[in-house]
């Protein structure tokens, strides 16, 4: 019967397309659409599936457990303020089994903790290499209870740094997500869609905001705590300020630096006055890296240059001048 004067059977065009034509390739593209979402959703379903195996709940204070991550084998990195006991502390793995973690080392300052065991079975985590992106698609993890893991979905949105933690302690490098960041997820992983460690989260400084601790700086606080039980800093034994550097000194330089350090102060016997800085200096780097303010200053002198020799970088009567100053430790 004809509908609207038209005869059952009659293509309708509309342009160079009629409506079946038309109706055809729309149906493919959802098809292809359909297909690269289900890839896309089978992707991300293996990654927390392998990351999974290396995220494990943490049993080490009084309310709700959190999470850590399989660092090493035998070694559990996960958030300082999740542990608030120093004893009977307990880390539970997907597959259910319960063991018991002793502390191995600890650094309030940022916020890491690690535990050892006395054994594991489980695959320890791979960390990624290369450096975090704005806009890559990333994935927190955490096992907040013993119902297993828990996911959520989000991109890189910032990265900063170096911060204070409040905690007297500072952290070098940063990240932020737009996760959601669930209850207990404090120590576990952000991962990115190949199941590898992006960083270590934590809402337990910047006024409870949850942040991630990028996996290169988290894995070598890990490093030292493993070694020493605690994070090593440095001291140089001197009292500076923050100060503008002129242009034609920034030509000196052959690079564009606004800001310096100016040194006021150089305690007697120190590293500092070892290494011949001089009151008056604006000191504008360290091995090879540019210093702008106290807070590089102190990132630069954590870890594994502390007691090592390090070339510093001054300007003296606005020329250009290396120093060699061996870092003392911090007590």
């Amino acid at each position: 019967m004809p509908i609207l004067g038209i005869q059952r059977g009659t293509k309708v065009h509309f342009g160079s397309l009629d409506i079946s034509k038309k109706y055809e390739l729309w149906r493919q593209d959802m098809a292809i659409e359909n297909q690269a979402l289900s890839a896309y959703s089978e992707y991300l379903v293996r990654a927390i599936e392998k990351a999974a195996g290396y995220t494990v709940l943490v049993n080490g204070r009084r309310r709700y457990p959190a999470s850590g991550i399989l660092y090493a084998e035998n070694f559990i990195l996960t958030a300082d303020h999740v542990v608030e006991r120093d004893e009977d502390i307990s880390v539970e793995f997907a597959d259910g089994s319960t063991h018991p973690a002793t502390i191995a080392g600890r650094d309030p300052g940022s916020d890491l903790a690690l535990l050892r065991l006395e054994s594991s079975s489980a695959k320890p985590a791979e960390r990624v290499t290369g450096e975090a992106r704005v806009g890559e698609i990333v994935i927190a993890l955490g096992r907040p209870s013993q119902e297993g893991i828990e996911a959520s979905l989000g991109i890189i949105s910032a990265i900063g740094g170096p911060v204070r933690t409040g905690r007297g302690g500072l952290v070098e490098r940063y990240l932020r997500t737009d996760v959601v960041p669930f209850p207990g997820f404090s120590g576990g992983p952000l991962i990115n869609t190949e199941g590898k460690v992006v960083g270590l989260n934590t809402s337990g400084f910047t006024h409870g905001a949850a942040i991630t601790i990028p996996a290169g700086l988290a894995w070598a606080t890990a490093e030292n705590l493993e070694k020493h039980g605690y994070v090593k800093r440095g001291y140089l034994g001197i009292r500076s300020q923050t100060v503008s550097v002129p242009g034609d000194m920034q030509k000196m330089l052959e690079r564009n630096q606004e800001t310096g350090l100016l040194i006021v102060h150089v305690e007697d016997g120190s590293p500092a006055y070892a290494g011949n800085i001089m009151v008056g200096d604006i000191l504008v780097g360290m091995d090879g890296k540019v210093i702008t303010d106290h807070d590089m200053l102190m990132a630069g002198m954590t870890g594994q240059a502390v007691g090592e020799q390090v070339s510093l970088e001054v300007l003296r009567g606005g020329q250009p001048k290396t120093l060699t100053v061996k870092l003392g430790e911090r007590k």
